[in-house]
């Protein structure tokens, strides 16, 4: 009962953040040089026909009156119609939304799997030379941005060895999951770096405390002591970062997506900044606000079922 009411408080707190973050998209969007409507129109476009685009647009009342109406279709689930793609919104978002989840489900796949083995392996041999491979390694790969890794995997896997597309998305979800690999593998890299670290040190110093050596006393056998008393108290902080690198996964995708030329909601959200598309945009940019927030509610209820030391107040 207590997380029902924890679960309900932090839902209620969200409610003022996702005010501010509408007022953050909208006016900022607006800062933003450029009209939608000389967009659409092109540059050569008589002043009375940007004018009428303008009104077409609902873009001649204030912006106050904007912003109210935006906060009306938020709440009625009624994101506008693109101005560039004359397409309902909603419509864009249940076509793109499920590239963009598989996407962030397979690099979530690839980061845990991969992580929690390599992190294992360097705490538990950081004075090997195993260990100083795998930390050097995930050094490395910190260094090297995402979208420059990304191209060389084109180079390298899809062009010269063919194993996986260039680009698109497939018609079945055999070429769905085909397309996503690279991409996915791709974004999950500076996690699964990131993670090893991490695990990595928090093997190593949960190895110093004294609760250890007293599991060794009692004769408990080492699987059990690295099992329950070092792996265990380790993947607390662990939770958070991947937390963390989750949200950042889905902000990610808008450079995954655009690298890969995957049809999902961040090459969507490209594409609206780029063509002056508000309705697309502030849609987009409050669905990843709504989906980081739920994750940090997550990854707090998950803190108790790990730890029940972790009193949810």
């Amino acid at each position: 009962m207590q997380k029902i009411y924890y679960i309900i408080r932090r839902l209620l707190q969200t409610i003022p953040v996702l005010v501010i973050i509408t007022i953050l998209v909208f006016f900022g969007l607006r800062l933003i040089p450029g009209d939608p409507a000389v967009t659409i129109l092109g540059d050569k476009a008589s002043p009375q026909a940007i004018e009428a685009m303008h009104v077409r647009l609902g873009l001649n009342k204030p912006v106050v009156l904007q912003y109210v109406y935006f906060l009306k279709q938020i709440l009625s689930l009624d994101f506008g119609t693109s101005i560039v793609m004359h397409r309902p919104v909603i419509d864009l978002f249940m076509e793109r939304a499920s590239v963009t989840i598989v996407y962030t489900m397979f690099a979530i796949l690839f980061s845990v799997v991969l992580c929690v083995p390599l992190g294992y392996i360097a705490g538990m041999r950081h004075n090997r030379l195993s260990g100083h491979i795998i930390a050097s390694s995930c050094l490395a790969l910190l260094s090297l941005p995402e979208f420059w890794v990304g191209i060389i995997f084109l180079i390298i896997f899809a062009q010269k060895l063919q194993w996986f597309p260039i680009g698109g998305w497939g018609e079945t979800w055999l070429e769905h999951i085909h397309s996503v690999i690279l991409p996915a593998f791709t974004g999950a890299l500076g996690s699964i770096a990131l993670l090893v670290r991490n695990i990595q040190s928090g093997i190593i110093q949960v190895l110093q405390k004294d609760y250890v050596d007293f599991a060794k006393s009692k004769g408990l056998s080492g699987h059990l002591i690295r099992i329950r008393y070092v792996l265990k108290n380790v993947m607390v902080s662990s939770i958070t970062l991947m937390a963390m690198r989750i949200a950042y996964m889905l902000g990610g995708s808008v450079v995954i997506e655009t690298v890969f030329a995957l049809p999902g909601l961040g090459k969507l959200l490209v594409d609206g900044v780029i063509g002056r598309d508000y309705p697309v945009v502030q849609a987009t940019v409050l669905f990843f606000a709504v989906m980081v927030l739920l994750i940090t509610l997550i990854t707090d209820v998950c803190y108790s079922l790990i730890d029940p030391r972790v009193d949810l107040q």
